[in-house]
């Protein structure tokens, strides 16, 4: 009779832990389809092809800018200047445009080329200044939030504001360029920066490296990777989708506003961090990113419709946030 017990015991042992197994690999999939679930009975047109149009629309920025934060969190790195890096992006790009009429493809080239200061100034401070990482990143978010303001002379840019000193312009933003911030294409960019990266992490050599130097960077360093060269290759692929990220926001809002890519940085860090849970892969990964951009997206988009007053949202994605946290470190220490 004792031994009959004890089996069962240890059957609803077993049978609660395959379930706690199940819902952490696919819980942020089940919390999607609950959402989806619940808006659509409370908004049935909550399911309206434009609708889920519009939440694809609305979460591309933040996954390109996370997908890039994901890449930093493989070596175990954590970058706060991400929002700062997409403001930077976004004043420079319609600068180049607005102020100095030029070229769409050499504004894209030297936008992103000038924004990647900023990871070169996170390299600097956490490789070889050996900063830790949030510390060095939460100074470069304030320094270059500055730098951005400072530039556009603590204002908005859009067509036909005079420069700084008065001058007039002519510049206009290209169609090619808006048409960035539209879809299909916004959306088709973000698709295939998840995919590129997904392959680039779990397909090739130095994706496999970034996950071992953020596995144990000493283990790391004794196999004869260069642990330096690829932190510092974390931050620069890191700053590269920010400042991409703000590039979007100036073709979607056809201006560059202040702080532009603040907003951003909450979302994209609550996307990455419940990313790392998505399959049981206990790992950054780019296609759990988008699952969680996906969730934030649904969420926010659900309630808004549902007439939440905005002041109201971070509270949601702060608890979001705190959730995916703590379901990462309490899996980690169990």
């Amino acid at each position: 009779m004792q031994v009959n017990t004890d089996y069962t015991k240890e059957r609803k042992a077993s049978g609660l832990t395959s379930l706690l197994n199940f819902v952490s690999k696919w819980g942020t999939v089940i919390a999607i389809v609950l959402l989806f679930i619940f808006f659509t009975i409370s908004m049935p047109q909550f399911i309206d092809a434009s609708n889920l149009l519009t939440i694809l629309r609305s979460i591309s920025i933040v996954t390109v800018i996370a997908i890039g934060l994901t890449i930093a969190l493989t070596v175990n790195g954590l970058d706060l200047s991400i929002g700062s890096a997409a403001t930077f992006s976004n004043s420079l790009i319609v600068s180049f445009f607005v102020w100095y009429s030029m070229p769409t493809f050499v504004s894209l080239a030297l936008a992103l080329v000038i924004t990647l200061v900023v990871a070169a100034i996170n390299a600097i401070l956490i490789v070889k200044v050996k900063i830790p990482d949030m510390l060095a990143t939460l100074s470069t978010m304030f320094i270059f939030e500055g730098v951005a303001m400072t530039y556009t002379g603590g204002g908005s840019i859009s067509e036909g504001m005079p420069r700084l000193d008065g001058t007039p312009t002519n510049g206009t933003l290209p169609d090619l360029f808006e048409k960035i911030g539209q879809a299909p294409y916004i959306i088709i960019i973000m698709l295939v920066v998840v995919a590129i990266v997904h392959v680039f992490l779990n397909h090739t050599k130095h994706g496999r490296y970034l996950y071992v130097v953020g596995g144990n960077m000493e283990a790391a360093r004794l196999s004869g990777i260069s642990v330096n060269r690829y932190r510092t290759l974390a931050y620069v692929l890191s700053t590269f989708f920010a400042s991409l990220g703000g590039i979007m926001i100036a073709a979607r809002i056809g201006s560059a506003q202040i702080n532009a890519g603040a907003g951003y940085l909450m979302p994209a860090v609550a996307a990455a961090f419940i990313g790392s849970s998505f399959g049981g892969s206990g790992k950054p990964n780019a296609i759990g990113t988008f699952i969680g951009a996906i969730l934030v997206g649904v969420l926010e988009n659900g309630l808004v419709m549902m007439s939440v007053p905005y002041y109201s949202l971070n509270i949601v994605k702060g608890s979001v946030l705190a959730l995916a946290l703590a379901s990462t470190y309490f899996r980690k220490k169990n």
